[in-house]
């Protein structure tokens, strides 16, 4: 999920280098055996300087692929390098490789903006970047629609499309053998959309946090004067709108997760009204369990709605207390929904949320 984001950064910063005139390495994680820190697809961009960008591992290789990138510079040849931690369970924690893990980092030399891939960063469609381990100065970008770019020639490249468009539905980075060659194909898949339905201070918190792990944020209240860009700098978009506009002016679907924390009952209760109404799998609601039973009663009371969706009160069960710890638990739990494990909430505790266990 933070591959999008990532990569976004990554691109964006080789922009403003390139247009400062500065010589610029790309280092991208191509291959992964056994476990690792990180996995095909994130990056690092080093500047002729040594500024970097993004990440390869957990911090423990980012120095040598580092100085495989100034030599790349140098050379201006492009070098796969592979780490491998071997048995040793210490060294492979401190080459950030993992037990028994193996990375291969492919680092090139990045002399163009990459335009078309920021501008398909900036959509929410995903794509495939493929390149030829060998020789990765050559790009082939592949949509849904179509494909942008050549590697070696168009019946090549067409197997290669073909190849992107069919991993494009499964996911995952990945190395192909294709004619004896072999194509790193990158898949950059959109992340999550997060509704966070409330503006006010305590969202600012669950809005940061989830910006940072990946999340498209928009951010839903009907009172205009809390909608900003200071307040809100990382959302996607900010909507005004009430319950009743809710559905018309957001896209709520089965990909989407949303967030309720309005402080304001009855907003609450009509803004959850309105999302029972889509296909999100996740509806948060932020209160004590006897404010959400409420709640529920009283829908119920109308029409049968789905309990199975709505977590309230929201989050995972570590004791939060203050906005940054709320949004910790809740953005753990939403994690753990998207990947299919079981959470434990607090909806399930039956226990009070709060306990005083003293100072």
């Amino acid at each position: 999920m933070k591959q999008w984001l990532e990569t976004r950064e990554v691109l964006g910063r080789l922009a403003e280098l390139l247009g400062e005139g500065k010589r610029t390495a790309l280092a991208t994680v191509v291959r992964v055996r056994g476990s690792a820190y990180r996995h095909e697809g994130a990056k690092m961009l080093v500047a002729e300087d040594s500024e970097t960008t993004g990440n390869v591992s957990g911090g423990c290789l980012e120095a040598d692929v580092r100085e495989v990138a100034l030599e790349v510079l140098a050379s201006r040849k492009p070098q796969l390098r592979s780490y491998y931690a071997g048995s040793d369970e210490i060294a492979a924690w401190d080459l950030g490789v993992g037990c028994e893990g193996q990375v291969e980092v492919l680092v090139e030399v990045v002399t163009d903006v990459r335009a078309y891939e920021q501008t398909l960063l900036d959509g929410t469609a995903p794509f495939a970047s493929c390149v030829l381990v060998a020789d990765p100065h050559c790009r082939l970008v592949v949509t849904a629609a179509g494909a942008e770019g050549d590697l070696v020639d168009s019946s090549f490249d067409d197997s290669v499309a073909t190849l992107a468009r069919s991993v494009l539905e499964r996911g995952g980075s990945a190395i192909h053998s294709i004619a004896g060659r072999d194509v790193f194909i990158d898949v950059l898949t959109p992340p999550p959309q997060l509704v966070v339905v409330s503006a006010g201070d305590d969202a600012s918190a669950l809005v940061r946090f989830a910006t940072a792990i990946g999340f498209r944020i928009i951010v839903v209240d009907r009172r205009p004067g809390l909608l900003t860009r200071e307040r809100f700098p990382g959302a996607a978009n900010l909507i005004q709108a009430t319950p009743e506009e809710l559905v018309e002016r957001v896209t709520l679907d089965g990909k989407n997760f949303a967030v309720i924390m309005t402080h304001n009952y009855v907003d609450d209760r009509e803004y959850l009204r309105a999302i029972l109404g889509t296909s999100v799998p996740y509806i948060g609601l932020l209160g004590p369990r006897q404010r959400t039973d409420r709640i529920l009663r009283e829908l119920a009371a109308i029409e049968p709605i789905d309990e199975d969706r709505i977590y309230g009160p929201i989050g995972l069960d570590i004791g939060a207390d203050g906005a940054e710890e709320i949004a910790i638990s809740t953005l753990s739990e939403i994690l753990a929904i998207r990947s299919g494990r079981k959470p434990t909430s607090l909806r399930e505790r039956r226990q009070p949320i709060h306990i005083d266990v003293g100072n």
